[in-house]
């Protein structure tokens, strides 16, 4: 798993905001959302979904994910 680069709190909100739309179902409303801004040519969008996809993976897991030290 990679994991996300977030520069900035709007990220944040943005992943904590589709969790709270769509449950469990937020990761797919975000690869959903970079999807269509690839098909639009804009690749910053595109970026920002995908990374934003990552963050929701790990604020649902139920269990720490990497190293734990």
């Amino acid at each position: 798993m990679h994991l996300p680069i977030l520069p900035d709190r709007k990220s944040y909100n943005d992943a904590r905001a589709l969790i709270e739309l769509f449950g469990e179902e937020a990761g797919l409303e975000a690869a959903s959302r970079a999807d269509a801004s690839r098909d639009l040519g804009n690749h910053i969008h595109f970026c920002h979904w995908r990374q934003i996809e990552r963050m929701i993976e790990l604020l649902i897991a139920d269990t720490a994910l990497g190293t734990v030290h």
